[in-house]
């Protein structure tokens, strides 16, 4: 591929920030009676340490969307290619995606839940890049607001499906 891996997040910065969302998500919702939208694939790393890291009970669901293929841009076309499994008319949702780029994929799946009546509908992004926002979107809880454009791999995220399984963020330096 010709391209190397440079640590952007080491583990130890990405728990701390994984742990403080846990942390402000049970204290926003002290009932437990929550549902946390899974963005699949690349959001199941962060959904399960959030998971573990949470001390209120939830429910877990999924969606899977696609818009990048094998680029590392954005198509800006959004599909759905797996649909939730629960109802989540008059329930409190947490859609946890893994990073929010353009936004174009976010306010697809927002303004697709809101048809679903939900109680609330908030968004976890484990991370931010602002830099590239095509549409305004609120983030409600955001784990780290990147500085800089880096296309970034690892913990979950990858590259034409490599590099998941690395436990850090790295960002492709080509």
């Amino acid at each position: 591929m010709g391209k190397k891996l440079k640590v952007l997040y080491n583990k130890k910065t990405i728990l701390k920030r994984v742990k403080d969302l846990a942390q402000q998500i049970s204290k926003d919702y002290p009932s437990g009676e929550l549902i946390l939208v899974g963005v699949l694939k690349g959001g199941f790393i962060f959904l399960a340490d959030l998971v573990r890291a949470l001390i209120i009970p939830v429910h877990i669901d999924f969606v899977r969307l696609a818009s990048y293929g094998a680029s590392t841009h954005s198509s800006g076309k959004v599909k759905i290619l797996k649909d939730l499994e629960t109802s989540i008319t008059g329930k409190d949702v947490i859609i946890v995606e893994d990073i929010i780029d353009t936004g174009l994929t976010l306010e697809f799946l927002k303004q697709e839940l809101f048809k679903r009546r939900p109680r609330s509908l908030k968004i976890c992004a484990l991370l931010d890049k602002k830099s590239r926002r095509k549409v305004e979107i609120k983030v409600d809880y955001v784990g780290i607001t990147m500085e800089k454009n880096y296309f970034v791999v690892g913990y979950g995220l990858d590259f034409s499906e490599q590099y998941r399984h690395l436990p850090e963020i790295f960002f492709l330096d080509p």
